[in-house]
């Protein structure tokens, strides 16, 4: 009987180790989306995003961009998954006129980001 229950917490361990790594892994890679939605009669070209709100990275939105009254669901770059939640967005137009920033939070379920 003894042998029977150092069999099953030497299962029970080594299950263990196998299951945490895979979670962890699965943390890492997963990917965050979220919706932007043109409000306005331009197409968007690009979103500029910054997370302190003075340096600005470009987020490409492809050779289309998001045409007017159109909603499209983009995905981060996984190297920000261990960033903060809160970001700067402005939306650049055709013309390259941008928006003022706005601060959205990212961890917000569903977020939908209108410009």
């Amino acid at each position: 009987m003894k042998n029977y229950l150092k069999l099953g917490a030497l299962v029970a361990v080594a299950l263990s180790f196998v299951f945490i790594p895979v979670r962890h892994a699965t943390a890492e890679d997963e990917e965050y989306t979220f919706k932007v939605h043109n409000t306005t009669k331009d197409t968007i070209k690009s979103l500029l995003v910054s997370e302190d709100g003075k340096e600005y990275g470009h987020f490409d939105l492809g050779k289309e961009g998001i045409k007017p009254d159109q909603t499209v669901t983009l995905k981060w770059d996984k190297s920000t998954n261990k960033k903060g939640c809160k970001w700067y967005i402005k939306a650049v137009f055709a013309d390259d006129s941008e928006t003022e920033a706005k601060k959205f939070d990212f961890c917000e379920e569903d977020l939908e980001l209108d410009f």
